[in-house]
């Protein structure tokens, strides 16, 4: 297929008259049968990698999304541009709608889909009558950041790929290290993948690091820095409870539209939050890393860090989503001197410990050869984490010890091996949380030192370097127009009632 065959429809399906960088390439592999991973940075219209050949290829295309709020505005999107023939799938549907979803999967060219459903065992006999001709690793990184303890099911998909026919596969990440590119292809077992990786700096976003003594001097510089800037901003952290309580700070101190999100609220306050967010009704939200994946708002332009990610990838996907419109937008980090303490926290979470395991070990053993008890009450009896019982439980799956919910007898060599994998994931946890570190701590330019795990070369921004180049915080004046802000139509007022009140097919 020439480029003059891809760009006729690509305007007639999409308006567009040009493909950004590397999405031609990536679309062609894909139309000629070829498994793609593709890394193309945050904003460059990843998404088109998959939908335009959607429409080409001609029966369903399946795509493996990681959180219900991306997938329901990604479907939101595509209905309100013309693009019908798409659904999602997910616990947020109503029973009924779920089922008629179900009974039409075949007459869907792009279906969404959680990695944890595709393994309900309705979902794959209803898969089987389907012709499946593209399957969709989106924000493909999460098999490896997520996939070994907090969400093992994306370690399954090599076998929903086996169950439905081997389709051409093609995965799909804003960031990802050699060392990530080759979990993923390892991981869904496909090792000659085309590999299409683009430069991942965003040459738009200026950095900065500020060390301060405490919290609270963090809080007095946001308000300090946002009494400057009116404009879209994501404050990030890694406590629930600091991001409820920095909005009611903010709230008292700005004349800003402030807001939090987490993972422990409800899911329609998640959406109310996101969709204020996206429609220009709220200026400033207060996350952990639960929000802004797959977020295509396009003008927002500072993003700020109450707290430290546990590595490079996620503070670089975090980033990404600010100046996704190409202008000048800024990223500043403010951290103290302990706050490498929550991120130690968050692993020993994520992980068990050696007498942890011992003590897992020692309680299955009573279970060989009967059923198991459900996971709620495995995680009671053993006071674990969702994710350290996750951890566990895939590596007896893996080893094929447990059948449904019986388990079998446990090789007397098992244990050891489960202990040189938990230490490996120690090791590679502790090893990105320090490589963030030493990127906080770094005298040289930050630009270099972020981006030089991810790529051979740092191309020259065309903004503001960094904190130790040229870039000043104090010197950033973003002023939002608020009358273009709020000057929405009665067409758009009426386009949001219905996209919030419709349901999510056909």
């Amino acid at each position: 297929m020439t480029i003059h065959d891809l760009k006729a429809p690509l305007e007639k399906h999409f308006g567009f008259s040009e493909f950004r960088e590397g999405q031609e390439m990536i679309i062609r592999d894909v139309l000629s049968g070829q498994d793609v991973l593709g890394i193309l940075p945050t904003g460059t219209g990843k998404s088109l990698c998959y939908q335009l050949p959607a429409k080409l290829l001609g029966g369903t295309t399946i795509v493996v999304s990681p959180l219900i709020s991306l997938m329901i505005d990604q479907v939101k999107q595509l209905k309100a541009n013309g693009y019908k023939s798409v659904t999602a799938l997910n616990s947020f549907m109503e029973h009924n709608e779920k089922r008629a979803v179900m009974k039409r999967l075949n007459e869907y060219s792009l279906v969404y889909i959680s990695p944890e459903m595709l393994q309900n065992e309705w979902l794959q006999r209803a898969l089987e009558g389907v012709d499946v001709q593209l399957f969709v690793i989106d924000e493909a990184h999460c098999i490896s950041q997520w996939g070994h303890e907090f969400r093992t099911d994306y370690l399954k998909l090599y076998q929903t790929i086996e169950t439905l026919g081997n389709p051409t596969v093609l995965a799909l990440s804003a960031t990802a290290t050699k060392e990530v590119q080759q979990d993923i292809m390892d991981r869904l077992k496909l090792p000659f993948m085309n590999q299409r990786i683009y430069p991942m700096d965003k040459r738009n976003i200026s950095l900065a690091v500020e060390e301060y003594s405490s919290p609270e001097e963090k809080v007095k510089r946001i308000i300090q820095v946002l009494e400057k800037n009116q404009a879209p901003t994501m404050i990030y952290f890694s406590s629930r409870q600091w991001a409820e309580r920095v909005t009611c700070e903010l709230r008292e101190k700005l004349n800003h539209r402030v807001a939090f999100y987490h993972g422990g609220m409800e899911q329609t306050d998640r959406m109310l939050v996101q969709q204020q967010f996206m429609n220009n009704q709220l200026d400033i939200i207060c996350c952990t890393s639960a929000f802004g994946m797959g977020v295509d708002k396009q003008n927002i332009r500072l993003v700020i860090h109450f707290h430290l990610p546990p590595q490079l990838e996620s503070f670089i996907q975090e980033i990404g989503r600010a100046g996704r419109d190409g202008e000048t937008s800024a990223s500043l980090v403010l951290f103290t001197p302990k706050d490498h303490y929550l991120p130690q926290m968050l692993i020993q979470s994520e992980l068990p410990d050696k007498s942890g395991l011992f003590k897992i070990m020692q309680y299955l053993e009573s279970f060989v050869g009967t059923t198991l008890p459900g996971d709620e009450t495995i995680l009671e009896d053993m006071q674990f984490s969702e994710s350290q019982w996750n951890f566990i439980k895939f590596q007896f799956e893996e080893a094929d010890l447990i059948q449904g919910r019986l388990l079998k007898d446990i090789p007397s060599t098992f244990q050891q091996k489960l202990l040189r994998i938990l230490e490996e994931r120690w090791i590679y946890k502790q090893n990105k949380l320090t490589e963030m570190l030493r990127w906080i701590h770094h005298t040289k330019c930050r630009r270099e030192e972020l981006y030089k795990p991810f790529q051979g070369y740092i191309r020259p921004p065309y903004a503001p370097c960094c904190d130790v180049c040229d870039f000043r915080v104090n010197d950033l004046s973003f002023k939002e127009d608020q009358e273009k802000v709020h000057s929405v139509t009665w067409k758009d007022r009426l386009r949001v009632i219905f996209q919030q009140g419709g349901t999510y097919e056909t």
